[in-house]
C-alpha cells in the first residue's frame, strides 16, 4: 500500500502549489484593482479553481500525516485499545462517506460534462473542471483511509490528527 502513500504525498504536493498560486493570482488581483484600478478577469475564477483543487488534492495527504483536526479529549483518556477502536471506527466512517461522496460527485462531473455546462463567468470554463476535483479528491481520501486501516495493526497510533491541547 506505500504506492498509495506516495500519491497522496504527491497530490498533496500538488496542492500545496496550488494553494501557493491562489495566493499569488489574489495578490496580483488586489494589486491591478486597487493600485491600478485594472481588474483582471481570470484571477477571481481561476485561484476558485486552484483553491478547491488545492485542498480536495491534499486530504489524503493531511490524513497519512495525521494533520486533521480531531477532538481527542475524551479519546486521549482510554486505554490504547480504545483508541485504536476509535480510531479504526473512524477511518470506517471517513472510508464510507468518501465512497458515497466520490459516487455522488463522479455522477455530477459526467451529467455536466455530458451536458456541456459551463460558469456561466468571464471566462465561462467548463463546470466540471471544478466538479472533477471531488471524485478524484475523496477517491484518494478513500484510499489513504484504506491504507491507514489496514495498517492500524501495526501502527502505534492513538489518533487521527494533531493535538494541541
Amino acid at each position: 500500500m506505500q504506492y498509495v502513500s506516495t500519491l497522496s504525498r504527491w497530490a498533496g504536493v500538488l496542492g500545496a502549489w496550488l494553494l501557493a498560486l491562489t495566493g499569488g493570482m489574489l495578490t496580483f488581483e488586489v494589486i491591478a484593482r486597487y493600485f491600478f484600478v485594472k481588474p483582471t478577469t481570470w484571477a477571481a475564477e481561476l485561484s476558485q479553481l486552484c483553491l478547491i483543487w488545492g485542498c480536495l488534492l491534499a486530504m489524503g495527504w493531511v490524513l497519512s500525516q495525521r494533520q486533521h483536526i480531531t477532538v481527542n479529549a475524551v479519546t486521549n483518556l482510554l486505554p490504547r485499545g480504545l483508541q485504536k477502536l476509535c480510531i479504526a471506527v473512524s477511518l470506517a466512517v471517513m472510508i464510507v462517506f468518501s465512497v458515497i461522496v466520490t459516487i455522488w460527485g463522479w455522477e455530477i462531473f459526467y451529467d455536466s460534462w455530458q451536458r456541456g455546462r459551463t460558469t456561466g463567468s468571464l471566462l465561462n470554463l467548463p463546470s466540471w473542471v471544478a466538479e472533477l476535483a471531488v471524485p478524484v479528491g475523496f477517491a484518494l481520501l478513500t484510499a489513504q483511509a484504506l491504507t491507514e486501516l489496514i495498517g492500524l495493526p501495526n501502527s502505534s497510533a492513538t489518533s487521527l490528527g494533531s493535538s494541541h491541547e
